[in-house]
C-alpha cells in the first residue's frame, strides 16, 4: 500500500513532536500532500513545534479531525523546516486547499508574524 494513501483525502493531520524528555506534543494542523509524496504544513516560525523539530526531526503523524481526534494510525516520519522555492510551492498549494489560509496570510502580514513551512517525509 502507498505510504501516503491514508492522508490523500484528509484535511488535517495530527503532528506529534517530542520534547527533550521524550514526551510527545500533539497538534492538529492543515497540510498539503505534494506529488513527490511529501507532506507540508505551516505554523508560526517562533512556535515550540518548530524548535522541537529543529532539535529532533523525528515526528509522528496521523490523519485526524480539526480537534485532533485520530481517524487513522500513527506513522513514523521525519520533519524539517524548509524555505525558498520549496516553501513557496507548498504555500501556494495550501492556499488552494484551504480558503481560510488566504485570510490568515493577510493577517500574518499585518501583524508581521513569520511563518515556517514544515516538510514531513514518512519513514
Amino acid at each position: 500500500m502507498d505510504k501516503v494513501a491514508p492522508f490523500q483525502k484528509e484535511k488535517y493531520i495530527n503532528l506529534e513532536t517530542f520534547k527533550r524528555d521524550g514526551q510527545g506534543v500533539k497538534t492538529p494542523v492543515w497540510f498539503v500532500l505534494r506529488e513527490n509524496g511529501k507532506l507540508y504544513a505551516y505554523t508560526e516560525a517562533t512556535s515550540w513545534k518548530v524548535k522541537r523539530i529543529r532539535r529532533n526531526p523525528q515526528v509522528r503523524i496521523a490523519p485526524c479531525d480539526m480537534r485532533g481526534n485520530l481517524k487513522g494510525k500513527w506513522r513514523e516520519a521525519t520533519a524539517q523546516i524548509v524555505s525558498g522555492e520549496e516553501e513557496q510551492i507548498a504555500s501556494r498549494l495550501l492556499d488552494q486547499k484551504y480558503f481560510l489560509k488566504k485570510i490568515f496570510n493577510v493577517l500574518t502580514k499585518l501583524k508581521r508574524h513569520e511563518r515556517a513551512m514544515i516538510k514531513i517525509e514518512l519513514n
